[in-house]
């Protein structure tokens, strides 16, 4: 399938925020925040889009914050016509605007065996290289969007550099883009790397080896110890510890068959925890939560919690997070072309039929 072609307007500068209408928070931290919604053009259009904004970042954090984000909009700005990232809408006082692409992260999409996506992701690199940029943060899966359109899309830009590929320094980056890109081939296709490729996983270059040895460990004291923060897309502790408390207190319920947590942004600025609840025939919410109260008394905070007949699972009894993950977040688009079966498709939408997180209804204006 070829790549969708996508037309968005020109870039504005010094642009109102008041043009942009959020739906959904995507992701949160201590740099900015991430939301998508609509970003009405000069032209008075409407165009999906996504917006970062820095405007409530703490002080600590203000410059690094907008270094990061200079960063992002000037990258942007060059690599826009390659086609291979969501192109720059518009920039104004402490936020950008990029368009949005429908897709999602590689950790959800989970391309195993899709070697056209691994060939359209190398592509994409060789597009952005020749464009004159590396960048430098492809060791997240959450930077890479796999497309309806199943092509590979670049995002997050926060730490791009421009290169020059004559240079050594600037083959270098590219070096690491590919290998971090052969990382993620290794997890989902791995018996389709070819012996050059093989050699590029187990030679890390100079800079890599270095940053490993010493950058990244004073990166983690810096930002762990001093700074509490974790680069985990906002999750924290809520996903890693709390859930885990409420899934297995409500596995103790009588009527509870198995239970599956999910996390989301919320409007108000922390991390929602979803609760996904197989029961054993008609089961009542409310009853559930009175027995979550009386099985943890500090009665930890659960945003949602839904009944359904049967979670999604995989041929080998896997829960589908990535489905679930999408309902919880309300970003249901997906949900088709990531489903697989039609068993699968048909009990999945019957669950996004019944989801509690509506903040796009909540927050978009009526037509």
């Amino acid at each position: 399938m070829p790549r969708q072609q996508v037309f968005f307007p020109p870039v504005e500068q010094k642009a109102d925020p008041s043009r942009f209408v959020v739906d959904t928070v995507l992701k949160r931290d201590v740099f900015s925040t991430v939301e998508r919604g609509t970003w009405t053009a000069a032209d008075r259009r409407p165009y999906p889009a996504v917006r970062r904004r820095w405007n409530e970042v703490s002080p600590w954090f203000a410059l690094i914050a907008r270094v990061l984000a200079a960063r992002e909009s000037q990258a942007l700005a060059k690599v826009t016509s390659t086609g291979v990232t969501t192109p720059l809408l518009a920039v104004g006082h402490r936020f950008l605007v990029r368009g949005w692409i429908e897709g999602v992260p590689l950790q959800i999409a989970r391309p195993h065996g899709d070697l056209h996506y691994f060939h359209s992701a190398k592509t994409a690199l060789r597009t952005l290289h020749a464009a004159g940029f590396a960048h430098n943060d492809l060791a997240k899966q959450q930077n890479w969007l796999r497309g309806a359109d199943g092509e590979a899309w670049l995002t997050d830009f926060q730490l791009a550099l421009p290169i020059d590929r004559r240079s050594r320094l600037g083959r270098v980056l590219a070096y690491e883009d590919l290998r971090h890109l052969l990382k993620h081939k290794r997890t989902y296709c791995p018996e389709a790397l070819t012996p050059r490729e093989k050699r590029m996983l187990a030679h890390k270059s100079v800079i890599a080896r270095t940053w490993m040895a010493t950058g990244k460990k004073v990166y983690r004291f810096i930002t762990r110890r001093l700074m509490s923060y974790s680069d985990t897309e906002g999750r924290g502790p809520r996903v890693t510890q709390v859930a885990p408390r409420i899934a297995a207190a409500l596995e103790a319920h009588p009527s509870v068959a198995a239970v599956h947590m999910a996390d989301f942004q919320t409007l108000g600025g922390k991390v929602g925890l979803y609760a996904f609840v197989e029961a054993h025939g008609p089961a009542d919410p409310q009853e559930m939560r009175t027995h979550l109260a009386a099985l943890l008394p500090d009665r930890p905070h659960l945003d949602h919690l839904q009944v359904i007949s049967r979670l999604p699972r995989t041929d080998a009894g896997e829960v589908r997070d990535d489905l679930l993950l999408l309902v919880a977040r309300n970003q249901i688009e997906m949900l088709d072309a990531l489903s697989g079966s039609p068993e699968t498709r048909d009990l999945v939408a019957d669950i996004a039929r019944g989801r509690l997180n509506l903040t796009d209804r909540i927050t978009r204006p009526a037509a």
